[in-house]
């Protein structure tokens, strides 16, 4: 008997030092020295030794965490295979799409690892330091985080949803000003109890101030190898499911608009069953964390928590 599983790829924020060190002397070493060469600078000393604040740098942190997602990925697929696992859709939050496209069959995962290092580049020289801000709003409904940033936008000021995280946590993007303006606004038009967090980023990611990165993103694609799909995914821009065989240059165009575009990850876990088993392939276990806030009744399991292959045997055993 088979399970239908689905496959989670986290985005920026999970990573840590020392993420993938488990893999130093083994097959799955390769990917981070192939990434090496690809970037031609050492990712692996900064995965595996750090400093933090290197890792933290926008064009390490993303293609760090698509590269240790991959080799989570490769040690995961052969546990698939041995139970004739179907998987019913992968997705990944922000820069994890690239690692759920690379599980799709839509990109290798060199090809991966060199569009998000590009992207974090150009993500980070799209807005001058100190311009742009991001908050996360705790307890207010998604419509009404929306309306505050649509109350104070201007054509040169503007604040909008970033990322739906789960159904109390919305973060804002956009210019420091408009993001500061929106807290205001929700301060005295929102009755209930509400809390808004500065993030500590180094751009409004995921606001219409990051379109000068969009072009630039443009080009690099061109030097890569998009596919049609092989397993359905859940875009980040619309929360659709893109079935077998979607176009690739509809995929280069989700990617693109991801760019300045929301990631509604509330959206897209409401579309999977209850009944799903949902796999987090990457650092961390921030997404198990948002889908039980989303829905409690999905399973997740973490593979970058200890026994989590132990827990997968086990839970495929049973069927």
């Amino acid at each position: 008997m088979t399970k239908s599983v689905t496959l989670l790829f986290p985005g920026q924020g999970a990573q840590y030092v020392g993420m993938g060190k488990q893999f130093l002397g083994t097959e799955l070493e390769s990917f981070f020295k192939q990434a090496d060469e690809i970037l031609g600078y050492a990712l692996s000393k900064i995965c595996f030794e750090g400093p933090a604040q290197d890792l933290a740098l926008t064009k390490n942190t993303q293609p760090a965490i698509v590269t240790y997602s991959c080799a989570l990925l490769a040690k995961l697929q052969p546990l698939l295979e041995k139970y004739n696992i179907t998987i019913d859709q992968v997705l990944g939050h922000s820069v994890g799409e690239y690692a759920a496209l690379v599980a799709a069959g839509s990109l290798s995962h060199l090809d991966a690892t060199k569009a998000v290092h590009y992207r974090g580049k150009f993500m980070q020289e799209a807005v001058p330091a100190g311009i742009g801000a991001m908050f996360a709003i705790m307890r207010v409904p998604q419509e009404v985080v929306s309306e505050a940033c649509q109350s104070v936008s201007t054509d040169r000021d503007m604040a909008m949803p970033a990322n739906f995280n789960e159904p109390n946590q919305t973060v804002i993007s956009g210019t420091k000003n408009a993001c500061e303006n929106a807290v205001k606004w929700l301060e005295e038009n929102f009755e209930g109890r509400m809390r808004a967090i500065p993030l500590n980023v180094s751009a409004p990611f995921h606001s219409k101030l990051m379109a000068p990165a969009v072009p630039k993103l443009k080009v690099t694609f061109s030097e890569i190898s998009f596919e049609n799909n092989k397993i359905p995914y859940i875009a980040n821009v619309d929360a659709k499911k893109y079935d077998i065989g979607t176009d690739s240059s509809t995929i280069e165009t989700n990617l693109l608009n991801q760019v300045e575009g929301s990631v509604r990850w509330t959206q897209s876990i409401q579309r999977l069953n209850d009944n799903s088993l949902c796999i987090e392939v990457g650092p961390g276990k921030v997404l198990a964390g948002l889908v039980k806030k989303i829905n409690p009744s999905i399973k997740v399991i973490s593979l970058d928590s200890e026994g989590s292959f132990d827990e997968l045997n086990t839970v495929f055993n049973e069927e």
